[in-house]
């Protein structure tokens, strides 16, 4: 994995043999963004077939779960990681065969889950980029990018490919505090891509539009609900709603695999509180910029309704509301 931590400043790639250390890796963000940490969890439970000592199938099954239930503990929020890990364990369910050969299966069925991961995005990608306009200026907030997923990315992948298909664009990076994966992961991606980009405080981002400065706001997701709602990083929600009340569409792009269709409403969402430190060690000059008796609360997603997201982004095409109705339409073409 790319250790996300260090950059822009330090490309460094980590190694990992145990799937405690995946665990670790997702939770303290060496690895971040849905699609990734479900294609990491994958990862993980073929690792630990491979640390198991199991010697028959029902013992390196009841292994497996339990490095399941590991796994899906490192980010509560992103559906894609319990989704990869639940198709691993049915694959290994559903099995007939020796442990050796099932520990085979399971990394060969990681790979596959890593390879779909990059096709599905590449095709994301080419149906949003048909949404954008030569011209464009764009919003994008956290990210979205190579870095979030296998390749390719959602969000930010839709805008790679506008550009490579010659769009002239330009992307407003909201810095996405407090980790700030806009202002250092994003921007380093548009280098990459050679894409015009300004970094912009998260709070511009209504000016900005007010201004006539923003055609389009284009976020990824972490977990939608079937009616629509989706769970993304904190910030997403007032985005959307700056760009409704200026008549900007908002757009959500991810894979379908992302919608967790046991979850009726965003509200049912369970949503990640992480430690307040996040917050509070943020230096500015070198010196901390809190009070060292100050406390602070860390959310690090919100709910965006589905009243204000103009269309999801998947795979399947551009989906338009009723989200629900559409959404069924869409998964038996």
């Amino acid at each position: 994995m790319i250790d996300q931590r260090l950059l822009p400043q330090d490309f460094k790639i980590n190694s990992y043999n145990r799937y405690q250390d995946v665990a670790e890796a997702i939770q303290t963000m060496v690895i971040r963004g849905a699609p990734a940490i479900g294609a990491a969890a994958a990862f993980g439970l073929a690792l630990a077939g491979f640390q198991s000592q199991a010697s028959t199938k029902e013992a390196l099954l009841q292994d497996l779960r339990e490095a399941g239930e590991h796994l899906k503990k490192a980010r509560p929020t992103a559906v894609n990681l319990a989704w990869a890990v639940k198709r691993m364990l049915r694959a290994a369910d559903g099995f007939e065969g020796p442990a050796d050969k099932l520990r085979e299966h399971l990394q060969n069925l990681a790979k596959e889950i890593a390879d779909e991961d990059v096709e599905i995005n590449k095709r994301l990608s080419e149906f949003g980029a048909a949404l954008i306009e030569d011209g464009d200026h764009i919003v994008h907030h956290c990210n979205t990018g190579a870095l979030a997923t296998v390749d390719w990315g959602t969000a930010l992948g839709v805008i790679r490919m506008a550009h490579e298909q010659g769009k002239k664009i330009h992307v407003f990076v909201d810095e996405t505090r407090p980790r700030l994966q806009g202002a250092r992961l994003t921007a380093w991606e548009l280098e990459q891509y050679g894409i015009p980009y300004d970094i912009i405080t998260d709070g511009s981002s209504g000016y900005l539009m007010r201004k006539g400065l923003v055609q389009k706001v284009i976020f990824g997701a972490d977990r939608v609900a079937a009616n629509g709602d989706v769970a993304n990083k904190i910030g997403s929600y007032m985005l959307a709603l700056a760009a409704y009340d200026n008549g900007i569409p908002a757009y959500s792009a991810f894979p379908i695999s992302t919608v967790d269709f046991e979850l009726e409403r965003g509200d049912l969402i369970p949503i990640e509180e992480r430690e307040a430190a996040e917050v509070l060690q943020l230096q500015l000059l070198g010196k901390r910029v809190t009070p060292e008796s100050a406390s602070a609360r860390n959310f690090a997603f919100d709910v965006t309704p589905a009243r204000l997201i103009s269309a999801w982004i998947t795979e399947k095409g551009v989906i338009y509301p009723p989200f629900k109705v559409n959404l069924k339409a869409a998964m038996v073409n």
